[in-house]
């Protein structure tokens, strides 16, 4: 559960970097992905999460 919420906080850090270090570009990602077919943001999506597992798998191994 610690490794969980560790990750968890990791996340709030990264998406708080990003938006405070270059709001603007974190704005047009956000633009860019609103105009997607959500086909291709399920599809970035699945494969974010197989590769974090794969990442996570392989430290943890």
């Amino acid at each position: 559960m610690t490794d969980l919420l560790v990750a968890l906080g990791l996340v709030f850090v990264i998406e708080g970097l990003i938006w405070a270090v270059v709001p603007g570009y974190a704005r047009k990602m956000l633009e860019a992905v609103s105009e997607m077919p959500e086909s291709t943001v399920r599809n970035v999506a699945v494969f974010s999460v197989a590769l974090g597992v794969i990442i996570v798998w392989l430290v943890r191994a």
